[in-house]
């Protein structure tokens, strides 16, 4: 294993925060796959689960079981860590530009198709090599001129060659789902059943701009415009990116991360970059795939202290009670009911919610939303 440091852009005098990176296996040598944690540097699950992810693949490559390279930041924000307001963590947003560190990500499909496009060939795997090496050209031109960009084009750079990634976040309290894009849905779907996902969201271009789309979006965004061009290549799905959250925010135990960890790893196997001696089992699906935009949010109709009837993962019909919305002063309570059917899979977790707040989700079965699919 070889640990590498990046340095940030600095965004003030006598100050340099860096970013960790730890490589397992020889590139270029069978499948790479990328494992990044914390994003939203408040949700923390994922870097106790890279922690005992790192003890699986120290043991791999003692016993020479890698096959192909293994990327693990256990830290993704060491920006949004370190913010603190009256000592609570800020970890979602940057504190300087307001901006979502999980948003605002390149449109890397625009940025090198004009590169890409005379260099299509009939062979498909020449055509990931020359779109994966226009990708790293971009990146490496770009020039970040704060220390967010110069954070978002370090995880690009460390990421953006992988066979796939996985990006470990939490919701404020859920159960375990799976965001991933539709084209990268079969190559993925054993590591929503390893997890045993409750909820397994599915989309095409969410909106916004996340990191995981960033990765896997340019790939069928290429092959579209290469199509709508009359040019028919073979361009496979070069990158099969997705969004985990590891239930809530204070589920952070041994006991979940170890068996996260080994989750990712069994899927590490099922890949190709580690070997194991014996098949993997994949258990049966808790919850089949559902569109992203058939997830309602709930909303509440006043302001009050929101009272849950509803747990999450439990099963709603369309009319359920869910919540409760109380006002203390004018002694009203207000329901909110379930819009449609479906798993409730997360929720927030403070219970005094102004008018119009954001309270719960649920992943309906029929698609009925369009534009801009994720949250702030």
């Amino acid at each position: 294993m070889q640990r590498k440091d990046h340095p940030l852009l600095s965004n003030s005098l006598g100050s340099l925060r860096t970013l960790s990176s730890f490589h397992y296996g020889t590139p270029g040598q069978g499948p790479k796959v990328y494992v990044q944690a914390s994003l939203h540097a408040e949700e923390l699950p994922g870097m106790l689960a890279a922690f005992h992810l790192r003890a699986l693949l120290d043991q791999a490559e003692a016993a020479g079981r890698l096959r192909g390279e293994v990327v693990l930041v256990p830290v993704a924000n060491p920006i949004g860590l370190a913010q603190r307001i009256d000592h609570k963590p800020m970890g979602r947003f940057e504190l300087d530009s307001s901006e979502n560190f999980n948003r605002h990500y390149p449109d890397l499909a625009k940025a090198v198709y004009d590169t890409i496009k005379p260099l299509m060939v009939s062979d498909p795997t020449a055509n990931v090599k020359a779109v994966r090496k226009a990708i790293g050209q971009f990146l490496d031109q770009w020039k970040p001129d704060t220390e967010l960009q110069s954070l978002r084009r370090t995880l690009l750079l460390l990421s953006h060659d992988a066979d796939h990634v996985i990006d470990l976040h939490c919701d404020c309290e859920g159960v375990m789902h799976f965001y991933t894009e539709e084209p990268c849905w079969p190559q993925l779907e054993p590591l929503s059943h390893l997890l045993q996902s409750r909820a397994i969201l599915l989309a095409r271009n969410s909106g916004s701009g996340p990191f995981d789309e960033c990765l896997s979006g340019a790939w069928w965004q290429l092959a579209d415009r290469l199509k709508q061009d009359g040019i028919e290549v073979p361009l496979p799905q070069g990158c099969n990116s997705t969004t985990v959250e590891l239930r809530g925010e204070s589920d952070v135990s041994h006991a979940w991360a170890k068996a996260d960890a080994q989750a990712v790893f069994d899927f590490l196997c099922i890949a190709g970059a580690v070997h194991s001696a014996t098949p993997v089992q994949v258990p049966a699906a808790l919850a089949q795939a559902t569109p992203l935009a058939g997830s309602e949010t709930l909303h509440t109709p006043c302001p009050g202290v929101v009272a849950y009837i509803a747990d999450v993962g439990q099963t709603l019909q369309k009319g359920d009670l869910v919540a409760e919305v109380i006002n203390p002063i004018d002694n009203t309570s207000h329901p909110i009911y379930a819009g449609v059917a479906g798993v409730f899979y997360a929720r927030v977790r403070d219970r005094y919610a102004h008018a119009g707040a954001e309270i719960g989700k649920i992943a309906g079965a029929t698609a009925f939303r369009t534009g801009e699919l994720l949250g702030a």
